[in-house]
């Protein structure tokens, strides 16, 4: 499933990996603002090789958790580690060279620069080509920018956009534009590739398209951490479930152990459970 150099393989036929160990693990975290408690001693990891949905009703607390995971917030208790590495003293750029990256809700790209341009961003991350280097354009540089060219339409052909390399992000749609952010954080070579509301905006058949990346991406060699609302699209993607409500942990399971969930039908519909 790996290629040489620890990057994934974008063979499109791979199968995918049977989960194995706990990559990120999320110990007993509770975060607090002043008075409000936004998380309350929340627990679940995510495994190598898997597909992991973090669902919720709207603030439940979710984009807060994932925050937490991704070095934005450092919790009043308990812990993120990322493959056995704490998270909670880490600056994000650390992170992002652990192996973890992330889209955002609001699309976050340089949409001056073209589309190949914005994947060669990512890919800079574990570059060690320094300044004179870059300057006098040594041989090594050569080498490292040629590569992470080839690396950049390699990753534009997995998300279906190498078409449209040589033109502007901000003159994609709004479909592509999502599908550049996610080739731009896997240029990163992440080992845990978190979206966070990739289907925000779209429409039924982008969400059907949407499906079929997520796969095509954890078919790939990448672990995804899904961060979406829609539960259709949750429930037809993910290998495992995790449920907030209120900043606290309520169910974890296969989807259709989620689905048949009295206390996730609760929060969803607003089910009173002690109604006969």
């Amino acid at each position: 499933m790996y290629g040489s150099g620890g990057s994934p393989s974008l063979d499109k036929g791979a199968p995918a990996p049977a989960p194995g160990k706990a990559l990120l693990e999320v110990d007993h975290v509770t975060l607090k603002f002043g008075g409000l408690t936004a998380l309350n001693d929340v627990s679940f990891e995510i495994r190598e090789g898997e597909i992991l949905g973090l669902i919720g009703p709207n603030g439940a607390g979710k984009t807060t958790c994932f925050n937490v995971m991704t070095g934005v917030y450092r919790p009043t208790s308990g812990e993120a580690r990322f493959d056995g590495n704490s998270l909670s003293k880490l600056k994000r750029h650390k992170i992002t060279k652990l192996g973890l990256a992330r889209t955002f809700q609001n699309i976050r790209l340089f949409k001056s620069m073209t589309v190949l341009e914005n994947v060669m961003v990512g890919t800079d991350a574990h570059s060690k080509v320094g300044f004179w280097d870059a300057l006098l354009r040594t041989p090594r540089h050569r080498k490292t920018e040629a590569a992470s060219l080839a690396r950049a339409k390699e990753l534009l052909d997995l998300v279906g956009i190498r078409a449209r390399h040589d033109e502007l992000a901000a003159n994609l749609s709004y479909g592509d534009q999502r599908r550049l952010e996610i080739a731009r954080a896997m240029g990163t070579n992440p080992k845990l590739l978190c979206l966070d509301e990739p289907a925000a905006g779209f429409n039924p058949a982008e969400k059907v398209k949407l499906m079929e990346l997520i796969r095509k991406v954890r078919d790939a060699g990448y672990t995804v951490l899904l961060i979406e609302h829609d539960m259709r699209l949750v429930m037809g993607v993910t290998d495992r479930i995790v449920v907030l409500e209120f900043g606290q942990k309520i169910a974890e399971g296969t989807p259709a152990e989620i689905r048949d969930n009295p206390a996730v039908i609760a929060a969803y519909l607003g089910v009173d459970e002690d109604a006969s």
